[in-house]
């Protein structure tokens, strides 16, 4: 297994910081002054793939911070709380615990399905918001349901359903399967070999790949469950916030398609843009095109109240 400081505490310009919120304890990387803007991973990654992103906005004006989600990287590993009603608890409790009432929150994937989340059921900590390769959660629902393709294209999750099986394969012969991902759900010459290693590294910290799978249980076996249904009647709420959503135009596991009619949820601005030329991990891929879209929107937001 990895050591959780020699991975997570990776050198930069940022400074490492332990947060506690929502009744767990959470690594955030953060450099910069100015507006917070809290980015959120996805699977199979952790804090650092903002990377970039992070010194650009720092750079820009703006207090930067990248969090662990619950269960990676150098956050805490509890043994429940991986379902979007306690997950956006814990985004919105690390916003407050950062010192402010509501940030800029930008997500790839699952941190992506967390920026609708907590956009809704934690509004006033969400001041705007970008998604990243993620549709809001009811088109995901019906796309999974309803879309044979987008259904093959996740037919990976399927098999997560099995119990610790699957979080072996994550780990066996130095996280090959998780630089499986990082390869093929991309499109290009992404990842190079040292930041492949590093993503296979994280996900073999103790606990990481029981935890990362934990999310995708939940979402999957809530599908006929009242707990379930009630989170989906929640999301059919207006998302009274800006939304940015960016999708990669090759991305082969949240297919295009998806994505379309996610504005339909959204009363306070929405804006859609397909990455040309770009997989599923479109800010690693697209690092400029990305981070320049994403600094040219938050610009345009209204001066924080």
């Amino acid at each position: 297994m990895s050591s959780a400081g020699d991975v997570v505490h990776l050198p930069g310009p940022w400074r490492h910081r332990e947060i506690s919120a929502n009744g767990a304890r959470f690594h955030v990387a953060e450099v910069g002054e100015g507006p917070l803007v809290l980015f959120l991973h996805g699977f199979p990654t952790f804090w650092w793939t903002w990377r970039k992103q992070l010194q650009q906005f720092a750079a820009a004006g703006y207090r930067a911070a990248a969090m662990d989600l619950r269960g990676y990287g150098g956050s805490d590993r509890p043994p429940r709380g991986y379902d979007p009603l306690n997950l956006s608890a814990d985004v919105a409790g690390v916003i407050h615990a950062l010192g402010d009432r509501s940030a800029i929150v930008i997500g790839h994937g699952w941190g992506g399905f967390l920026v609708w989340t907590t956009a809704v059921l934690h509004r006033a900590s969400v001041r705007a918001g970008a998604v990243l390769a993620m549709p809001h959660p009811i088109r995901l629902r019906e796309s999974l349901l309803r879309d044979p393709a987008q259904a093959r294209a996740a037919s990976y999750t399927i098999g997560y359903q099995r119990p610790w099986l699957p979080e072996r394969r994550l780990i066996a012969a130095d996280a090959a399967v998780v630089g499986g991902y990082l390869h093929d759900w991309s499109a290009g010459e992404w990842p190079p070999p040292e930041v492949e290693t590093v993503f296979r590294q994280a996900i073999q910290i103790d606990n990481t790949a029981h935890c990362a799978l934990e999310y995708y249980r939940w979402a999957i076996r809530a599908i006929p469950r009242a707990d379930g249904r009630r989170f989906i009647a929640k999301m059919r709420a207006d998302v009274d916030v800006p939304i940015l959503h960016l999708h990669g135009e090759l991305d082969p596991v949240q297919l295009p398609s998806s994505s379309l009619g996610s504005g339909a949820y959204v009363t306070a601005g929405y804006r859609r843009e397909v990455i040309s030329g770009a997989g599923h991990f479109i800010h690693e891929e697209q690092p400029e095109i990305v981070t320049n879209l994403l600094l040219d929107w938050v610009g345009q937001l209204p001066a924080h109240g």
